[in-house]
């Protein structure tokens, strides 16, 4: 006979006993109401007449009730009758009844329930319909208390809002403290304006009096020399001494000329702005010794300056050539000046070493920002910088009508120069 081996029966291992002994007592032959008694939130069941089914302790206790209390009740007229504002909350509103009448769920965080004695606890709440195969059959409804969370909302809200009162006052304050710079500025500005004009005023006057006074005893004295002259012997000692003085006469005649000119030049208001800007820059190419190219067109239909906005302009063009030969460390120029009906345009070019943005934004560049507010004044602009082939090139901008500064441009694409 052959002997045949036999096998012990396995033994059940310590994880397999464990889930026996567990599923053998009772808490564990119902989970689904262990699971509904062990949640921290509220959970109950309706019925397709919103009457309560099931809950569970923690949803009674929430709404303080005893489970037995609840049961059997109509949910919406139970805890969901009135709205937070106290007015009344018809059922047929009620997302809740909504999740087993059309079978849509919803979730809500901004209701009220309202508990057994009569006070209504923030909940954010979810139902759920209950299908039975194909058969809504119900609705499962979650909630639980979100009274700490609503207060900090609100504490939120009131921070936010009383840093929105803050910011709205601090607004307020800089819009008017803005408004108040704004107005100084403007102020200043037209105190500004009315220096420069009675500034001119008396420019013009000493201008008028030298000429009138100084070169008149001048003109005199050289008469009365040339008189006396003839009286002496010829080539006498003092006759020598009267032509040499005559000469010195010549020179001081010749020095009122260019002081009247650099006073008022008579050239502009005898002959008006363009022939006043032509002759400038004649001496001035003739003074430095700059090569250099000028051109002025004036449209047949542009319009005479006025008087102060010529002045305005032959300033400003008068010191953008000063610059030059103080600063530019140039040797050639290009000066274009044009003006059609609405506007002045003037152009300086020139081949020096350039101009900085740090330099035309030192506080001491009080030419660049008298020429800036004299434009301004008028409506225009000034733009300086440095030119697209080098060295420095200053554009400005004058309205010649009284519609034509409304268009006077900003920006220029081709222009390299910043506005200042």
């Amino acid at each position: 006979m052959t002997a045949q081996a036999t096998h012990p029966a396995p033994r059940a291992g310590p994880r397999a006993s464990r889930v026996a002994e567990f599923a053998g007592k009772t808490l564990w032959r119902n989970p689904l109401e262990l699971m509904l008694e062990s949640t921290g939130e509220g959970i109950y069941g309706i019925d397709l007449n919103g009457c309560c089914v099931f809950i569970n302790r923690a949803g009674a206790a929430l709404l303080g009730y005893r489970v037995d209390q609840v049961l059997g009740h109509n949910m919406h007229d139970l805890i969901h009758h009135t709205r937070q504002d106290g007015s009344p909350y018809p059922a047929a509103c009620c997302p809740i009844y909504t999740a087993f009448r059309e079978g849509r769920p919803c979730r809500i965080d901004s209701e009220v329930l309202w508990r057994a004695d009569g006070t209504g606890v923030p909940v954010e709440y979810s139902s759920y319909p209950i299908l039975d195969g194909t058969q809504i059959a119900g609705a499962v409804v979650t909630f639980v208390d979100i009274s700490a969370r609503k207060q900090h909302e609100a504490q939120l809200r009131q921070a936010h809002d009383a840093l929105e009162g803050r910011v709205a006052e601090r607004t307020r304050e800089l819009s008017d403290a803005l408004g108040e710079l704004a107005r100084s500025n403007e102020r200043l500005r037209r105190l500004s304006a009315h220096l420069e004009t009675v500034r001119e005023r008396e420019r013009s006057r000493i201008a008028r009096e030298i000429h009138d006074e100084l070169g008149s005893v001048l003109v005199a004295l050289k008469l009365d020399l040339g008189w006396l002259h003839e009286q002496m012997p010829v080539g006498s000692a003092v006759q020598a001494k009267t032509r040499s003085m005559a000469g010195l006469i010549d020179d001081a005649v010749t020095e009122v000329g260019r002081i009247i000119t650099d006073l008022r030049p008579s050239i502009l208001d005898h002959q008006g702005l363009w022939a006043a800007l032509d002759w400038h820059a004649q001496e001035f190419l003739e003074a430095t010794g700059l090569r250099g190219e000028l051109r002025i067109e004036v449209g047949a239909g542009a319009p005479a300056p006025d008087d102060a906005v010529a002045t305005a302009a032959y300033r400003i063009f008068q010191e953008i050539l000063n610059n030059v030969a103080r600063h530019a460390n140039a040797t050639a120029i290009d000066i274009r000046v044009s003006a059609d009906a609405d506007e002045l345009r003037l152009r300086v070019r020139d081949n020096g070493h350039g101009v900085t943005l740090e330099q035309l934004r030192h506080p001491g560049s009080h030419g660049v920002i008298g020429m800036s507010e004299r434009a301004r004044h008028f409506g225009g602009r000034l733009a300086i910088g440095p030119a697209a082939t080098g060295g420095t090139q200053v554009r400005v901008w004058l309205p010649l009508t009284a519609t034509a500064g409304r268009r006077i441009p900003e920006e220029d694409a081709d222009d390299p120069a910043c506005a200042v």
